[in-house]
């Protein structure tokens, strides 16, 4: 696995740390990070303008995903200013790294 650092791009959030996302070696392609990408920051991909490596390069196609390396820094432009209408909030089953049988432990 390829582990990668992505954020949404927008100094304006209350949360702008970045995530941890892991992609399959065998799969590196940019419609494989955008999807992971997408699915774990809760965005539509519809809705990305871009997604740059920081500080300062534009990803574009799938050799410069296969260029990446572990830890790199991504972040995702997205196209629409009103930003409040891109988030779907994941349900706790839907998020990574929920455990269903862990939640249902009682002490």
């Amino acid at each position: 696995e390829l582990v990668l650092k992505v954020r949404i791009q927008d100094p304006n959030l209350r949360e702008n740390d970045f995530i941890e996302i892991e992609l399959d070696r065998q799969e590196l392609t940019y419609k494989e990070l955008l999807r992971v990408s997408c699915r774990e920051l809760g965005v539509n991909p519809e809705h990305v303008q871009k997604i740059r490596k920081l500080p300062n390069t534009v990803l574009r196609k799938d050799k410069d995903v296969a260029r990446l390396q572990d830890f790199q820094e991504l972040e995702l432009v997205l196209t629409v200013s009103d930003k409040n209408l891109l988030f779907r909030v994941p349900t706790l089953s839907e998020r990574s790294g929920y455990n269903k049988k862990a939640s249902e432990l009682t002490y």
